[in-house]
Parts: C-alpha cells; structure tokens; sequence
C-alpha cells in the first residue's frame, strides 16, 4: 500500500485500488471476511441499498428495525451499518459499549436529517415558545440527527416511525395543545390529516426565514411543520399518478407518506416501506401496482414478484444518491479495515446527546 493509500485510508477516504478490483474478487473477498468473522460481525441492510450491498446483508429492514435488531445481537463486536448516517447514531445508541458501528462511507448522509440542524432547531423553539408558550411538544422522525432526538427528549417529546407516527400524534396532542413536527413536513400534514386535523389548523416552519409561513391566526394552529422533506419522494407528483391512471385504470397506487400531501390524497394507499412491501407480497397474482418510493427498493420488488406487474410511479426516478454511496467496494474496504485492526467510519455518538436522544426514543417505544 502506498503513503498515499495509507493516508486516505487514515483520513476515512477509501484508497483507489477498491475501484480497480473487479466485482467478482470484491465478491470472493467479502464473503471470506464474513466467514472469518462469524458471530463477531453483523451487517445490517437498510431497504434502499443497492443489491450489490444488499446481497451480503444478515438482517434487512427500515432504520430503527435494523438498529433494535442490531442491539439484540449481543454477540456482534462491530456492526457495518449499511445505511445513512442518523441510522448508525441510533444502532450506536441502542447497542451496547463493547460493540463499535461503523458506516462504511462518512459521506453517506441524509438531506432530510441536514434540513434541521441545532442553531435553527434551538432558535426556532425559542421564537415558537414565545408566540405559543408553554403549549408546545416536539415530535422528530427517526430520519433526524442524534441531535434532534436529544433536542425532542430533552423537551418532553419522543421520537416517530412512518409505521406509528398517528399513535405518537395521536398521544402528543393528549399531552400538549400543540405539536412541532420535524424534520418532514409531508410526515407530519399526512398524519396529521388522517388524524382528522385540517390543513388550515397546521402551519410551516421555515428555518431560514425563523418564521411560521400562516396567514391564519397563530392561535388555531395544532400543527407546527418544520419545513424539510425527503429529496426522493418529494419528486413523486401528481402528474405522475395522472398519468399512471391514464396508462392503466386497474392499477392501484401505493406510496410512502413521505410523498406530499397532493399525491398521497390522490393514491389508493399509503404507508411505510413494511407496508408497502407487505401490501404487495399479500396481493393477488396478476394484481398491478404503481409504487412510489425508493428506486432500489421499487426494483427488488419487481424482481421478487413476477407475478405482478409492478411499475414505479416515476418512471424518471433515480435511486437516493447518499444511500447508493454505500457500494461494494466501500463496503470491502471498512472490512478489511476491521481486519487490519484500524477499523474507519466509526460512529461513536457523544453520552450527553446519547442520553437525551434515547429518552425520546423509549418514549415511542413506550407509547407503541
């Protein structure tokens, strides 16, 4: 290994040599690593990994379910989280001291979670405590930074899944006059509109602005939503289910509330990835599905049911770009580096955030 390698590899960037092995010696070579390891390493796979990654996987699933499923596995020494980074925080957070979680590329971050940050964060509760006083609860989705998980603990609030988010709703609208969802508002005016609140009684947070985008009287507002969204499934449209519709009247439209409001009104479903992919896999042979939500994802369930058919509502969409940064060789290299004793891409998240953000973590896990 050349000085130049060694110090990329010290500096968490992956030498070149990884891109100039071929994929089947990538292959051969992870494998062989997994066996020498056995029990003392597990590589969880979030459900929008590539299928080069994704093939390599002990246990798939959405983010919380791999990093719960990850802190039952008492015997992995290092966990290779195949994922985004908040995602490493909570399997960090949820493991225990003696298990080390790395990401295999530092760069694989989430453009939802960086839409909420803690000066804007920290500013914002302080001007909505002002207009509000003390009538407000924070609500974060797990696709957040530590953080913000600690920021919604240390305020009274917990954390939300796409999977519970209207039983947490729900619960904190019991405790408070209002809530402050972050860091997705499309999460957030879904849920809350099933819960049969109006969209005149919610209102935006813009955080560049520090102000709430309303023309209603402050006072009817239930709902506070801080103005982020998912870069993926923000780009599903209305204009793509038009167009479905008009391609196939019998295809049914199934999507992630992720998507906006619009588009999930107009959809014959909505719900989290487990939803989408367990609605499918029960649907009859022959049954025809327009799925809106992560490329990689749309096309292993394509794959794995021939007996539908099975289209993405966007034709056009292209994978989550952070997502597909965990690749093959990526995935190799913190391997081996694990092997050579000088593991990268630790994720380690400091005790006093870590203490906060698991408060609004059992929270949830408490009122589900």
């Amino acid at each position: 290994m050349s000085i130049l390698e060694a110090l990329k590899g010290h500096q968490g960037m992956m030498p070149e040599r990884y891109k100039q092995m071929t994929t089947v010696e990538m292959e051969q070579r992870v494998v062989a690593l997994k066996e020498k390891f056995g029990n003392r390493l597990l590589i969880p796979g979030h459900h929008y990994q590539k299928d080069e990654v994704i093939q390599f996987a002990d246990i798939t699933g959405d983010s919380l379910q791999l990093a719960e499923q990850s802190a039952l596995n008492t015997e992995a020494e290092y966990i290779v989280f195949c994922g985004v980074h908040f995602m490493a925080e909570t399997a960090d957070m949820l493991t225990s001291e003696r298990q080390t979680v790395i990401l295999p590329d530092m760069r694989a971050g989430c453009s939802m979670a960086d839409m909420a940050d803690m000066m804007q964060t920290e500013r914002a509760w302080s001007e909505l405590q002002s207009l509000f006083g003390d009538t407000l609860l924070p609500l974060t989705y797990v696709n957040s930074t530590a953080e913000i998980k600690a920021f919604v603990g240390r305020n009274g609030g917990a954390t939300v899944t796409s999977s519970n988010a209207k039983q947490v709703v729900d619960w904190a609208l019991k405790q408070k006059q209002r809530i402050l969802f972050l860091p997705d508002q499309h999460l957030g005016r879904n849920t809350a509109y099933d819960l049969g609140i109006g969209l005149e009684q919610m209102a935006v947070w813009d955080p560049h602005e520090n102000r709430l985008l309303t023309e209603q009287d402050p006072e009817t507002i239930k709902v506070i939503l801080w103005k982020g969204h998912c870069s993926v499934h923000e780009k599903f449209t209305v204009e793509n289910v038009m167009r479905q519709r008009e391609l196939d009247r019998e295809v049914r439209i199934i999507v992630h509330p992720e998507c906006s409001h619009e588009v999930v009104q107009l959809a014959d479903c909505a719900g989290s990835t487990k939803f989408i992919i367990e609605t499918i896999r029960k649907s009859a042979p022959g049954s025809k599905w327009a799925v809106g939500t992560e490329m990689n994802l749309v096309q292993r369930i394509i794959r794995e049911h021939p007996e539908q058919h099975i289209v993405s509502l966007n034709p056009d969409m292209c994978p989550c770009l952070t997502m597909n940064r965990i690749d093959l060789p990526h995935l190799l290299w913190s391997l081996e580096q694990i092997e050579q004793g000088s593991p990268v891409g630790i994720v380690k998240v400091p005790s006093h955030i870590q203490r906060e953000a698991v408060l609004a973590l059992d929270k949830m896990l408490h009122i589900v």
